[in-house]
């Protein structure tokens, strides 16, 4: 029986990608929980790293799986970006709903940290939360870069093809000599090469261009992308771990090396092996469901999953002594499922609280923005995260630091942020407003009609309807016609004029 692996461009959605979001962001809230090491002392809270133990790093390769969030941001941008009428509004909505999540973070973690000082707790445990808290910020600005050149990389893609992700790769191991031989710092240039090569690949996977008719190509794929990576560990200057660990002269993933790319490749492999039955499975109504609830909080479950493992080793290591067993003796499996449970209930209730910020509607419609500003916003925006992720959102040389990182985020959002309604339109209440779907000319043919960000999944995947109104949920892309998305009109087709 033949099967395609490659996403389907007529297609209402891909269950494929939202399953590697999904698995992947609770591969990542996993591995951070189990990972630490802690214990209490005198005041001082110790961390080591259970994949530090030997021949734990053979986890890593699965586990690590930034390659495959990359890849399927690739995927999903592409869906979002290819119809869309307007480059400008479609960055500016991307990059503002990206920052969004982040400002109840912020405005949280600026002041926890002072209070439970003040309150008597012990400040070093503290300090290394208000660090923790902020460590993970790197991937989003990194992203939100990443988002800001998605128009050029696909107009590349368009002219170039592959050839773009053979360039980006060759830039990649150039960096990776020169950081060997020269020096560290200029390793952090490949968090730009590493990772828009993946995304890159992502768009050939959105467009089709990963199509095989059996498991074995793939599978082979797997092989081919795993034996690279084995052979540059094994022979190259590569560390066996793609995590950073403790003490090692070099990390795979703080800056990425191109031994990424590789593992991408044995990753996407052994995800398109697997495919005919994640789609299967993604096909119930009950995963569905799990998926679109996921879908609409996945950067709010990323952000707030550190500081829910704060509390839990808060309570159990600070507050009741309690030390982490030996990784990988029977007592550390069999906390495991508890410390996971307890963790596990936090996040959910951050998600509750903190969640509406990602998933709830904007009442206003994006408009044209120029460039100049856009790239502001970005870079703005990716500097403050950087900071944030490097110092934590406590700092004792310097206090204001982080006050200085968190405003660097807000100005970019407040730059690309979206306006309200002009009153004169919102005034009509619920009479039927024109609205008009973004069609390109290569989807006319086929009759399929592609609106950006047409439906009420997955926050930040955008991605594609082919004329299907779901719940009366209509949006024009574009508002220089004057046309008004349906989040702004109360479900036009359900209730009709007013």
């Amino acid at each position: 029986m033949q099967q395609t692996q490659a996403h389907s461009p007529g297609r209402d959605r891909d269950p494929f990608i939202d399953v590697i979001r999904a698995l992947c962001v609770l591969a990542v809230i996993s591995q951070h929980w189990l990972m630490p090491v802690l214990a209490y002392e005198n005041g001082h809270l110790s961390t080591g790293n259970a994949l530090a133990s030997p021949g734990w790093w053979i986890v890593t390769w699965l586990t690590q799986v930034m390659p495959m969030v990359f890849f399927a941001g690739g995927a999903a941008n592409f869906f979002s970006f290819r119809p869309t009428k307007s480059t400008r509004v479609w960055l500016r909505s991307r990059i503002a709903r990206l920052l969004v999540p982040v400002v109840p973070l912020a405005a949280v973690w600026l002041l926890l940290p002072h209070v439970l000082i003040g309150a008597g707790v012990p400040e070093q445990p503290v300090l290394l939360a208000g660090r923790i808290a902020g460590q993970l910020l790197w991937f989003l600005a990194v992203y939100v870069l990443v988002v800001a050149l998605t128009p050029v990389m696909y107009r590349w893609y368009r002219r170039y093809g592959w050839r773009v992700v053979g360039v980006l790769a060759v830039c990649a191991l150039v960096v990776d000599v020169l950081r060997f031989e020269a020096g560290p710092a200029i390793g952090f240039v490949n968090a730009l090469f590493v990772w828009l090569a993946v995304h890159q690949i992502g768009f050939h996977y959105a467009d089709g261009g990963l199509r095989v008719r059996s498991g074995r190509p793939s599978a082979g794929l797997a092989a081919v992308g795993f034996g690279l990576t084995a052979a540059a560990v094994f022979f190259g200057p590569y560390p066996a771990s793609m995590i950073g660990m403790p003490g090692a002269p070099v990390s795979n993933m703080s800056p990425p090396t191109a031994l990424m790319l590789s593992l991408a490749v044995g990753q996407l492999g052994l995800w398109l092996t697997l495919k005919p039955v994640i789609t299967r499975l993604a096909g119930r109504p009950s995963a569905a469901a799990v998926l679109r609830w996921c879908g609409t909080r996945f950067m709010t479950l990323y952000l707030w999953h550190m500081p829910a493992l704060v509390m839990t080793a808060g309570i159990a290591i600070v507050g009741l002594g309690f030390s982490t067993p030996t990784p990988g003796s029977p007592m550390w499996f069999a906390v495991a499922p508890l410390w996971i449970g307890v963790s596990g209930i936090f996040l959910m209730c951050f998600t509750g609280v903190f969640g509406r910020f990602e998933f709830r509607r904007r009442s206003g419609t994006a408009s044209e923005m120029g460039p100049g500003r856009i790239a502001l916003a970005a870079v703005l925006s990716a500097g403050g995260l950087l900071g944030l992720a490097a110092q934590g959102f406590v700092f004792p040389g310097n206090p204001l630091a982080p006050v200085l990182w968190v405003a660097l985020v807000l100005t970019g959002l407040l730059v690309v942020r979206e306006r309200t309604v002009p009153e004169a339109v919102a005034g009509q209440g619920a009479r039927i407003v024109p609205v008009q779907l973004g069609v390109r000319h290569e989807d006319a043919g086929d009759g399929n009609v592609r609106g950006e960000d047409s439906r009420t999944g997955s926050a930040g995947d955008e991605d594609v309807r082919t004329g299907n109104v779901r719940d009366g949920d209509v949006r024009a892309e574009d508002s220089r016609t004057g046309n008004v998305r349906a989040e702004d009109v109360p479900v036009l087709a359900r209730h009709g004029s007013g």
